[in-house]
């Protein structure tokens, strides 16, 4: 399972970084959403009636158990109103348990709007987001998870920095889905999360590098709190079509092991004109 997906996202990197160069427009690689390709993202919003279409994120992770677990969630993110965009995503995750068991199946809908409060000045651009994933599937969970994050974005003449702060309310009793597995980290809950990333443009590329540190505390009784370390790069293909790949390691934690993720994102407008 492993080498087949090692060889399929060599070939993706190699190809989007040897075609980024001909990107003609630079449109979304610097837009740091919440999994492309780390978990930190940046204070601000799609464009105002833009429509954005995550056609591939997927995130395939090894456990130092020697268990497999991988996931891939389309979502639609639409940029409603001035600095305010809504998204629904619905990650279906595949997790091998003990004694070979395996489960394919959907773990909830997840529904999340953000608002950019400011754009920066000489204090960083601030957001608040809201988050809700729903029962749905044999992985969703056993009701409505709601989570809230506050977001800040500082932009220095060498590089970006991003704080992430999150907190789910929520029990261990609805986490897990009703088969008894519990998703994996892209649709992963904790009770609460901690984040700081940096990131570096190259304009004339397209592209963005980025890498972060996140800590999060989960929600089983007894578990040991998250450390995890990440990083990796969006790269604008198209004017409308943006590719990311990351991968990360987990040092501290009750799972500790290794995640690739990759994803692509193409955005649209709205098929209908504005109101002048």
């Amino acid at each position: 399972m492993l080498a087949p997906f090692l060889r399929v996202a060599t070939v993706l990197v190699v190809l989007g970084h040897a075609t980024a160069s001909f990107a003609s427009a630079q449109t979304d690689y610097f837009n740091t959403d919440a999994g492309r390709p780390i978990r930190t993202e940046d204070a601000y919003a799609i464009e105002r009636r833009a429509i954005e279409l995550q056609v591939a994120p997927l995130r395939l992770e090894r456990e130092r158990s020697g268990n497999y677990k991988w996931g891939v969630e389309p979502e639609i993110a639409l940029g409603l109103f001035a600095r305010t965009q809504v998204e629904i995503g619905f990650p279906m995750i595949h997790a091998e348990g003990p004694r070979g068991t395996r489960t394919t199946a959907l773990a909830g809908i997840e529904m999340s709007a953000l608002y950019n409060l400011n754009a920066e000045t000489r204090l960083p651009a601030l957001a608040i987001a809201a988050d809700v994933v729903v029962p749905a599937g044999p992985l969703g969970p056993s009701t409505s998870i709601p989570t809230i994050k506050g977001i800040a974005t500082k932009t220095f003449p060498w590089a970006r920095f991003h704080l992430n702060g999150q907190f789910t309310f929520a029990d261990e009793a609805t986490t897990g889905g009703a088969s008894g597995v519990v998703p994996p980290a892209n649709a992963e809950f904790s009770r609460w999360m901690a984040g700081i990333a940096i990131d570096k443009t190259l304009p004339l590329k397209s592209m963005l590098f980025t890498a972060e540190l996140v800590t999060s505390e989960p929600f089983q009784a007894g578990a040991e709190q998250r450390l995890d370390v990440a990083g990796g790069s969006r790269i604008q293909l198209s004017p409308r079509v943006a590719f990311d790949v990351g991968g990360g390691y987990r040092l501290k934690g009750d799972e500790q092991g290794w995640y690739l993720t990759t994803g692509a994102a193409v955005a649209i407008g709205f098929p209908w004109a504005p109101r002048r």
